[in-house]
């Protein structure tokens, strides 16, 4: 873990007008997709996770939202990079991106790296939706559940107060094995960032609690 000062370059909006960044970081501060560095500025009381979206030149680019006092020339103090990113494997053929939150930003990466690969990629998220590349197939959420055996790994994007219903919404029981492999990025309030276990992050596992400042925000899917 390290500690340094950044510099917001630039504030964009993304396509449903939430605000983003163009972050200056140093190169040890770049999370992987999935961690999150802390980010503060001199007037907040508590820190804000930060995901990358891309990388750029001079740092990354923020996933929004920021926080709205954020502009051009903001200097913030920095933390990370923080958690369990994701693991996607070499071998993913078909990979289906799931976003349940308020963003496709935190996930999309994972689908231009398995392109890279040449795997087919499925994003499944309500509209409105950014630009995305010819190669990737765009479907709502609510048909999820019909495509769940095409997919060989599956990536989730999910706010923590969704995760109690996550296999509700992709039609599978509680008992019923997952059809393919996947990991979740849970996305919750991250104050501590696993330093104090204050618990606003607790997510419940079959025999005990984990958080995901600490040991997320990345799960695999089979353990939620």
């Amino acid at each position: 873990m390290r500690t340094s000062s950044a510099t917001v370059i630039e504030v964009r909006s993304d396509y449903l007008g939430q605000p983003g960044a163009l972050l200056a970081i140093p190169e040890k501060l770049k999370p992987a997709p999935g961690q999150y560095v802390l980010a503060c500025d001199d007037d907040c009381l508590l820190p804000h996770p930060l995901f990358s979206t891309a990388a750029a030149p001079q740092g990354f680019l923020v996933a929004p939202p920021i926080p709205a006092a954020w502009k051009a020339g903001t200097t913030l103090n920095l933390r990370g990079p923080l958690g369990r990113g994701f693991q996607l494997r070499e071998n993913i053929r078909h990979l289906m991106l799931a976003a349940l939150g308020n963003t496709v930003e935190r996930i999309l990466p994972l689908g231009i790296s398995a392109l890279k690969q040449e795997a087919a990629v499925t994003l499944f998220a309500d509209p409105p939706l950014p630009s995305l590349p010819p190669e990737i197939e765009a479907y709502p959420t609510s048909l999820i559940p019909e495509s769940l055996h095409w997919a060989d790994f599956l990536i989730i994007d999910i706010p923590i107060e969704r995760l109690p219903l996550w296999r509700q919404n992709f039609g599978i029981s509680s008992d019923e094995p997952l059809p393919c492999a996947g990991q979740a990025l849970v996305v919750s309030p991250m104050p501590c960032g696993g330093m104090a276990e204050c618990g606003v992050c607790a997510i419940p596992f079959r025999r005990t609690w984990k958080t995901c400042c600490k040991d997320g925000p990345v799960f695999n899917l089979e353990d939620l």
